[in-house]
């Protein structure tokens, strides 16, 4: 149980440190601890990330929560024992990013007027952008792609030009889905 635990820190930890732009953009990270380490399947992480998106909060704190969970829960079938790896997913994700952020963040307030600095932010942003494709993209299930490609196409466009909130599109896109795509 122990080693289990230090796993799914660790495994938290390693996108908690490498996972930049935070929010979304660790969610391939997440998924590749979770599904190469198999602790759960593709499938089963894409219903996680739904449900996840669902809830308020930011993702990777639920995610990292959920998976320590999940994973502790099938090893021991003790949900006590089950909040442990909850506990150790969340501190995995939270605890070395939040040291390196005040230690970068004493070093950035210091030299985040540099060119390198800004260049480097600069380049990071469309490599963000295409982690968040690419993850969009891996969770859709293949029967549904098309069907998803228009109800992202059409999300953003009424989010650019029409200005709807988000929470709009979720709650939309939940009936919508519940509507046309229950079996």
């Amino acid at each position: 149980m122990w080693t289990l635990m230090w796993e799914i820190f660790a495994a938290m930890a390693r996108v908690g440190i490498f996972g930049y732009g935070g929010g979304p953009s660790v969610i391939p990270l997440i998924q590749k601890e979770a599904v190469g380490a198999k602790w759960m399947t593709a499938e089963e992480f894409a219903a996680a990330l739904a449900m996840g998106n669902a809830l308020p909060g930011p993702i990777a704190t639920k995610m990292s929560a959920y998976i320590g969970y999940k994973v502790l829960m099938e090893a021991t079938h003790n949900s006590v024992i089950a909040l442990l790896g909850a506990i150790s997913g969340v501190l995995g994700m939270v605890v070395p990013s939040f040291i390196m952020m005040l230690i970068l963040g004493i070093g950035f307030l210091q030299f985040k007027d540099y060119p390198q600095v800004k260049g480097a932010l600069q380049a990071v942003k469309p490599v963000i952008v295409a982690l968040l494709a690419y993850t969009a993209w891996t969770v859709v299930p293949q029967p549904l792609k098309v069907d998803a490609f228009l109800i992202a196409l059409i999300s953003f466009a009424l989010l650019v030009w029409i200005d709807i909130h988000p929470i709009i599109l979720i709650v939309a896109a939940t009936i919508f889905g519940a509507l046309v795509y229950a079996r």
